[in-house]
Parts: C-alpha cells; structure tokens; sequence
C-alpha cells in the first residue's frame, strides 16, 4: 500500500515550487513563495530571517554541496503542512553524492511560506546543539522544556 503524497493542495505545489528554486538556485522563484517575514529554523545553525536572505542563503549553499531536494511525502492540516523529504548530495568529507532524509513542518500564511521547521540528522554535523531548532522559542509556542 503506498500512501505517498506528493501533490494534489495549493501548499504541497507551493513547496514543489520552492524547492525547484532551490534546486534551480532561482532566487525569484523562491521569494515568490515566501512571506516578506518567513522564517527558516534550522537544528544545526541559526535561524535565517526574511524571504530575500533565505532565497540568498539557497542560492549560496546549494551549489557547494550540489544539493538537490525532493518531496517525498506530504501531510497538509491548514494552515500547516508536513513532508518527509531526501536530499541528494556531496559532502565534502567524502566527495561522493548520498541521500540525506528529514522532514519539515511548514506554516503557511494568504498562501505562502511563513515558517519552516527543518528536522534532520546529519552525521557530519553531529552536536549536542543540533538535537532542537536553533534560535525556535519552545517557550512562547508552549512546547516542554
């Protein structure tokens, strides 16, 4: 039984959109699915702010690891939704292309991406600090600490 979803909600296409910017390095793409304040929170490294700056930190980190991402599975409750997602690429500790797998919790606002959540284990990037979304505050969203 395959329960796979990878389209077939405004949201889902909407993150296929961003993600051929990523993945095309096309900034205009990606702002245009952004909110002007969207908000991607990471678990190994800071939060990046503002719909520019991300679509700019993509199109400066893609290249070096010749990333490239794919939705694999998608849940949407509006206003949010959820996908499982794999990640071809290059880390330069070995130089040759693997799949990296995680998921992500997207909030949307009048359509477009407001939030990102990105949940993932890197084994290159293996940290104590890496086990939570760096610069989220559990605290006011009411999530135990």
């Amino acid at each position: 039984m395959t329960l796979r979803r990878t389209s077939g909600h405004p949201y889902i296409d909407t993150i296929q959109t961003y993600y051929r910017g990523c993945n095309t390095h096309d900034i205009d793409v990606m702002v245009s699915t952004f909110t002007d304040d969207v908000v991607h929170y990471f678990v190994d490294h800071s939060a990046v702010r503002g719909a520019h700056a991300l679509a700019n930190y993509w199109a400066k980190v893609a290249p070096r690891t010749q990333a490239n991402w794919q939705l694999d599975h998608a849940v949407v409750q509006e206003p949010e939704a959820v996908i499982e997602w794999s990640m071809a690429w290059v880390p330069a500790q070995t130089g040759v292309e693997e799949i990296l797998r995680g998921s992500e919790w997207y909030l949307f606002r009048d359509g477009r991406i407001a939030e990102i959540r990105s949940y993932h284990n890197n084994f290159y990037l293996q940290d104590r600090r890496n086990r939570e979304l760096h610069d989220f505050d559990y605290v006011s969203r009411g999530y135990r600490t």
